[in-house]
């Protein structure tokens, strides 16, 4: 169950959500373990056709649980800027709620190309050659995303 924000004045949708989570190098992925252990990690992802993707390796512990749960949250938090005289901050963040699946074949070879467009724009032809070389050494998860909530300060 998805509970509804409570400072709505806070709130924020549409293009600015889409924009965070285009613009930001990394997120929390967040899943739970088959006894109910909550477990977050830092990944680096891409949005792209309104889901995250990310890859990792062929075993570990975030897989381990999306074996047992492929519900997860996914949160981003971009610029913050702490406002001592105020006790507050401004900031901006993302939290996404979805479903993880691994991809395989063509749509798993996109989602590489897709980090590698975003991390190493320069590199393209060496990132290509190492894609194709580690393909079967890496794992490709895609979160379908249910509900996405944004929240902004400033």
């Amino acid at each position: 169950m998805i509970h509804e924000m409570r400072r709505k004045d806070r709130e924020i949708g549409g293009e600015r959500i889409l924009d965070i989570l285009r613009k930001l190098p990394y997120g929390i992925l967040s899943t739970v373990d088959s006894h109910g252990q909550p477990y977050g990690v830092p990944i680096s992802y891409v949005y792209k056709n309104e889901a995250i993707y990310m890859h990792c390796g062929k075993e570990g512990h975030k897989l381990d649980n999306l074996s047992q749960n492929p519900n997860v949250s996914f949160c981003v938090v971009g610029e913050t800027n702490i406002i001592p005289d105020k006790f507050t901050t401004d900031y901006e963040s993302v939290i996404v709620f979805g479903k993880a699946s691994e991809l395989t074949g063509e749509e798993k070879e996109e989602a590489l190309l897709s980090i590698l467009y975003k991390y190493s724009p320069e590199f393209l032809e060496k990132g290509r050659l190492y894609i194709k070389n580690a393909s079967d050494k890496t794992t490709v998860i895609k979160i379908d995303i249910r509900h996405m909530t944004g929240k902004a300060r400033g």
